[in-house]
């Protein structure tokens, strides 16, 4: 009995061990990423002549801050590009936010698709297929509806490709939490999760990533895969377009660009379904990733650590066990703390957002159990299956349902 008690500690203090090792890497590789991006970015100067880019955007409802993020898309610096934007209704409440837009802006090229074709289970690609036919330039550039760029952020992520062994360009995103405490838990998620978990893996040399965040590519490269038709029944389609072009024997880049992303959710069961999504996602493009998730989950295996450091403190075995788990439980929870610091965003919500930490890893425990299980996801109202449907090669589009030939409108707002 003793014996399996034993070695149950064990198992108990590689695990505590293994989570503080992770919280220390994930503080390095933050530190060291930035840095080694920011000098590869100016080593490659002088920068490419800017090439004309279409900016394809899949809009669905009035989201939050539309408006404001679709502006920043606007005010490019880049000398030559447009913007596209579709949805799939008539009556879409983000087509008032476009014809606001267009006429805010009216020196920008902003077009309007509203086409109700449906192809495929996955409706963000749906609108992309809808959308490219009328993109007029030769490098689209993909990216979700709730993103915030700076100014410079078309010709700094456009760069990479005048390498023609470049086949995508994809960056990581900062979240901000705008909707209350849950929307700030749910930040926290990415800021301090996603973020960092990527950064590990960058750092050892993997490229296998691709965000929706932004994609961007040359239309070559995007027909030599097949087109978006390729993805339309696959959940994980920005990870998958990055993937397929990899096959292509073209690399991914990672850019040194950071975009920023608003969290909306003010339930925690809203919270629950993004995240749960997410990490379903996650199962389903690396299922060993996904099962070795459990030591990314720092504070409970710190409390587990330190619990454990007391139970043998207390029975007066192994003493020097028990030192060493207090420093790995320390170490561990204060590089938790630091990476909170550092990614946190303003130093004035340090503080405030502080005590969400212990929520936020107990929650991601807690959905990373429930997302070994399941075998389909809600997006925006609609519950898609995890796995694809078909036969990923298949490049026929599937319309399941009569719509009319062609798009109900495409406008430019003149």
């Amino acid at each position: 009995m003793q014996g399996t008690l034993l070695r149950i500690d064990w198992l108990a203090m590689m695990l505590v061990y293994g989570a503080a090792l992770y919280a220390v890497a994930a503080v390095l590789a933050s530190l060291v990423s930035v840095s080694r991006a920011a000098a590869r970015e100016r080593r490659s100067f002088p920068a490419p002549a800017p090439v004309p880019v279409s900016v394809l955007k899949p809009l669905c409802g009035a989201e939050p801050r539309l408006f404001d993020n679709l502006a920043t898309f606007c005010e490019q610096t880049h000398p030559c590009f447009e913007l596209v934007c579709g949805v799939s209704r008539a009556d879409d409440s983000a087509i008032a936010i476009v014809h606001r837009l267009q006429a805010a802006y009216p020196h920008c090229r902003i077009s309007l698709v509203v086409d109700p074709r449906v192809h495929g289970t996955n409706l963000k690609v749906s609108n992309l297929i809808n959308l490219a036919q009328w993109a007029a330039h030769d490098v689209f550039v993909i990216a979700d509806s709730d993103i915030a760029v700076e100014a410079d952020y078309l010709e700094r992520v456009c760069a990479p490709l005048a390498d023609p062994l470049v086949g995508v360009v994809t960056c990581l995103y900062r979240a901000k939490g705008i909707a209350g405490f849950w929307s700030r838990v749910g930040a926290q998620f990415i800021n301090e999760w996603f973020v960092p978990s990527v950064r590990i893996a960058h750092a050892f040399g993997s490229t296998r990533f691709g965000f929706g965040a932004t994609l961007a590519l040359r239309r070559s490269t995007l027909a030599g895969i097949g087109g978006f038709e390729r993805l339309r029944n696959t959940l994980a389609d920005d990870y998958w377009l990055a993937g397929h072009v990899r096959e292509s024997n073209l690399r991914t880049v990672l850019s040194p660009v950071v975009v920023e992303t608003d969290v909306t959710e003010r339930t925690l069961a809203a919270l629950w379904d993004r995240e749960t999504r997410w990490l379903r996602t996650i199962r389903s493009v690396n299922r060993a990733g996904f099962a070795l998730l459990f030591v990314t989950f720092t504070l409970p295996w710190m409390v587990c650590g330190a619990w454990l450091a007391f139970a043998l403190h207390r029975a007066s075995v192994h003493p020097a066990m028990s030192i060493a788990l207090v420093v790995a439980a320390v170490t561990g929870a204060s590089a938790r703390v630091i990476l909170h610091a550092m990614m946190g965003g303003e130093r004035r919500l340090f503080g405030r957002d502080l005590a969400l930490m212990p929520v936020r890893d107990a929650l991601l425990l807690a959905q990373w159990m429930t997302g070994a299980f399941g075998s389909t996801v809600v997006w925006r109202g609609v519950r898609v299956p995890v796995e694809a449907t078909d036969n990923a090669t298949d490049n026929a589009t599937t319309v399941f349902r009569t719509e009319p030939a062609s798009a109900l409108e495409v406008s430019d707002g003149r």
